[in-house]
């Protein structure tokens, strides 16, 4: 059998492509059945995020599976596969399973070393145990990509440093304060900038979330979704001494904290430091507030420069990643070679025990009609001898005829022919 994969991703295809194809929870248990009633389709996984969808089979030969799944994706998804071919691309056997580990190790995600794929991709593995749509081979391989994604975790820095502006934010609040249990959040704005962020600290245990917006319903609707707390901008005078994190990004044309608003607000707090991150353009913070001893203040600048020494350190972290995922894919082909010989031995011993059971059933019947058991011996080895050597016989007659010296040799080798 061969390993193919068909799929679209945020490199190949744009997002109304990767919406079109998408595959919902709701529809996976039925389009994960069908694909295995399929011809030449014996296994199927299927992985579907905003950024990708792809899906692994094993099949019995690579063009009959691949119009297979051509004939799935027309039915499910109500369009011709001419118009997706120049977003789908397919892999196959090594180059399918080594997509699958680039995948799982972030190195294959519109944000480099991202982590949340490996989730997405055990959740995947474990809809396709449940629905029973995977066997021995895509078992085997999936749990080799989460070897791999581990090792690779574990042996490089590809997710050490954060990429994204949220993300980012956290890490220098945490950097600053270490525990953030017991630190305040105040967020001024409430657009999506202002709700990624609030969900990545929210994620990591803040004590108290506040979010203040000139729209205090906004405001108390988006404080909800993370279990906080929704005033009006007017209330940041009273909020703000007891912050300890405070990010800022809204559209407003004027600075929303001045110098002299921090000097009393850092007063009230006895001088304990407060992190503010602005995101704002134009800016929400005065920047002479940088200037005072207790305020660490970061506009959206300084966090673009720290993102970008991070995308640089996860570049090389990723070139590490690449030689890991390079050697455990030669690992694990050795694997799959001695795995076909072990399946090939234990065939053939099966076939070699129903052939003994038969001659023997034979052999049985010779003496339960009261022949000697000269006779029935040699019953039994010429029964047993004959059902042995009739396939192999064969072969090799229609190798011959074929002239196919070169199977012919490596059957003398595998029958102990060779002299040499």
């Amino acid at each position: 059998m061969s390993l193919l994969i068909l799929g679209v991703n945020h490199n190949t295809a744009p997002i109304d492509v990767r919406e079109s194809v998408a595959i919902t929870d709701a529809k996976l248990t039925q389009e994960l059945s069908e694909l295995v009633t399929l011809n030449a389709i014996q296994e199927s996984l299927i992985v579907s995020t905003c950024n990708r969808t792809e899906v692994y089979c094993y099949v019995d030969d690579i063009n009959a599976g691949t119009q297979s799944l051509y004939s799935w994706l027309n039915k499910f998804h109500q369009f011709e596969s001419q118009e997706l071919e120049s977003y789908l691309y397919i892999h196959t056997n090594e180059q399918a399973a080594k997509h699958l580990f680039r995948v799982a190790s972030g190195l294959d995600s519109m944000i480099l070393g991202e982590p949340q794929i490996l989730g997405q991709l055990k959740q995947a593995y474990q809809s396709a145990v449940d629905i029973g749509s995977l066997n021995k081979h895509l078992n085997k391989l999936f749990q080799q990509c989460f070897h791999v994604a581990k090792k690779v975790r574990t042996y490089t820095s590809i997710g050490a440093n954060p990429v994204s502006v949220a993300s980012t934010a956290v890490s220098l609040a945490k950097q600053i304060f270490g525990d953030l249990s017991k630190r305040n959040a105040l967020f001024i704005g409430a657009g999506e900038t202002i709700e990624l962020a609030a969900q990545h600290l929210n994620s990591v245990g803040v004590q108290r979330l506040t979010i203040a917006n000139r729209n205090t319903n906004r405001a108390q609707t988006l404080a909800e979704r993370f279990g906080g707390y929704g005033v009006g901008l007017y209330y940041i005078n009273e909020v703000l001494p007891d912050s300890d994190i405070v990010i800022t990004a809204t559209s407003s044309t004027l600075p929303i904290l001045g110098k002299g608003l921090l000097e009393q607000c850092i007063k009230k707090r006895k001088h304990k430091p407060i992190l503010i991150i602005d995101l704002a353009v134009p800016r929400d913070v005065e920047p002479e507030c940088g200037q005072l001893a207790d305020i660490y203040l970061y506009s959206v600048d300084d966090l673009q420069q720290v993102i970008q020494e991070n995308i640089q350190s996860r570049q090389e972290a990723a070139t590490e990643a690449e030689s890991i995922i390079n050697d455990e894919l030669e690992e694990f082909q050795l694997q799959l070679r001695g795995q076909n010989a072990t399946d090939i031995i234990l065939d053939y011993r099966q076939q070699a025990e129903e052939h003994k059971q038969e001659a023997l059933e034979k052999a049985l019947k010779i003496l339960q009609q009261g022949k000697s058991p000269e006779q029935a011996l040699q019953l039994l080895a010429n029964s047993l001898v004959n059902k042995m050597l009739h396939t192999p016989t064969e072969a090799l007659k229609s190798a011959s005829a074929e002239e196919q010296q070169a199977l012919i040799e490596t059957a003398k080798i595998i029958l102990g022919l060779n002299k040499d």
